[in-house]
């Protein structure tokens, strides 16, 4: 049977309200085989809503299907497979793990990629670690380094990674650490508190398949270990072995490590990720509620989604502790309910981000007077800066358009132009889309 889904999902994401799209058909996983259609759903809520638009659905089945087709709802998901396709494990090494090889701590499994949400703000990121689980030492992708503020993901895709390549190969030998725990232990073997030596230590991080080091930046002003972590780095990739690493900034903007090793660190791929935009919010909602067998109803998942905008650890952190009050109270997660829940998380973020704030740190940024996001200037100089101020605070605050508009004293159709205009431009110019992303950080952190 050819995949009809696909086609389905196309016609229907034309017919229904954008917020029904990813809050019923985004969390879905689909199973098409034997004449028939089965959709799993992460909860009874989602099941629940998505029987009203069950007869649409099948209608639009047996249109595509060149065979009669049955349609199932239900909750749950699929089985997880190894991928095939473009998941074909092609270059990862193979090798078995000998008895006189210490064993490798184990990785958390809750850091998986089929468990990542994606969107806009992290899909190079997603793309390129599950590149390098597949084709590892690779030198386009190695060093692989994650950057990017706290909170957003950079961990879970790096586990994921190395999760990945064990799956592939159970005997692959990967390694978490965080960059502190290297330093102790470089400093263990170099003053001989560690059984030994050196000579050790060089052989457990040089023997690896992959090494996982999280938050490069805490090598800041140790020369001994930035020279050590060098000989490693260059002997790793020497074999390609793969190497990924995660970092709060990009590479050149790290102080304290030296020239030499800035410049490794950039000769692989450096992929940012940025806090998620209001669709992914939503969907990394619906995805940790699921997780948590909660019950999150849509215009809950709107609420969080509208107001936690920084970081993803503050939507788990909100999901979480809607669950827990709404267990211990033998209560439903209602919008009142939520509002009360999370009151303080929510006044905290709307007190952050304004409009005037948007504009100075704007301002700031391209180093123009504040005076251009009011003036009537058309200089080039002026208008892309209050543009991007505009197309910011609709990202950001819960201001209406007018609201928005009057703040720069234009009106509400030059807003549009501008949001419009910068969302073309941070997907197609490389450089509109690295101001966004530093403008988000800065706004948000």
């Amino acid at each position: 049977m050819s995949s009809v889904w696909p086609l389905c999902l196309e016609r229907l994401q034309a017919e229904l309200p954008p917020e029904a799209v990813f809050t019923l058909l985004k969390p879905l996983q689909v199973n098409e085989a034997d004449g028939r259609l089965s959709l799993y759903a992460p909860n009874a809520y989602v099941v629940e809503h998505l029987r009203e638009h069950l007869p649409r659905i099948r209608e639009l089945a047996s249109h595509f299907s060149e065979a009669p087709i049955e349609v199932r709802v239900s909750v749950g998901s699929l089985p997880r497979a190894a991928p095939t396709g473009n998941g074909a494990a092609a270059t990862a090494p193979v090798r078995t793990a000998t008895s006189n090889e210490p064993a490798l701590p184990a990785l958390d499994s809750h850091h998986r990629f089929d468990n990542f949400v994606l969107g806009r703000s992290n899909e190079l990121a997603r793309a390129a670690a599950w590149e390098a689980a597949h084709r590892p030492g690779e030198r386009a992708r190695n060093p692989l380094l994650l950057y990017g503020s706290t909170g957003l993901g950079k961990t879970h895709l790096m586990v994921a990674t190395g999760n990945r390549m064990r799956e592939l190969n159970p005997g692959a030998r990967v390694l978490y650490l965080h960059a502190n725990q290297f330093v102790d232990a470089f400093t263990s073997a170099l003053y001989g508190r560690s059984g030994g030596g050196m000579e050790a230590f060089k052989r457990q991080f040089r023997q690896l398949d992959a090494l996982l080091i999280d938050d490069v930046q805490f090598f800041a002003g140790k020369d001994r270990t930035q020279e050590e972590f060098f000989h490693t780095f260059n002997a790793l990739i020497d074999g390609r072995q793969q190497i990924v690493l995660t970092c709060d900034r990009y590479p050149r903007e790290l102080e304290g490590v030296e020239p030499r090793l800035k410049s490794r660190l950039g000769n692989g791929l450096a992929a940012g990720i940025d806090p998620p935009d209001f669709e992914t919010r939503a969907e990394i909602v619906l995805s940790k509620a699921s997780e948590h067998g909660a019950v999150v109803p849509e215009e809950v998942v709107l609420l969080i989604a509208r107001n936690l905008r920084s970081n993803v650890r503050d939507l788990e952190g909100a999901v979480k502790t809607l669950a827990a009050r709404a267990g211990l109270m033998r209560r439903p997660i209602t919008v009142e309910f939520a509002k009360d829940t999370l009151r303080d998380a929510l006044r905290a973020q709307q007190q952050a981000i304004g409009i005037e704030k948007i504009q100075k740190v704007v301002a700031d940024y391209y180093q123009v007077p504040r005076a251009v996001m009011t003036s009537k200037s058309r200089a080039r100089t002026a208008v892309r800066p209050r543009q991007v101020a505009m197309a910011l605070a609709k990202e950001l605050t819960d201001h209406s358009l007018p609201e928005i508009g009057g703040q720069f004293d234009r009106d509400h159709t030059t807003v549009m132009h501008a949001r419009d205009q910068i969302d073309k431009l941070v997907k197609t110019d490389a450089r509109m889309a690295e101001d966004w992303g530093k403008l988000i950080r800065k706004l948000t952190e």
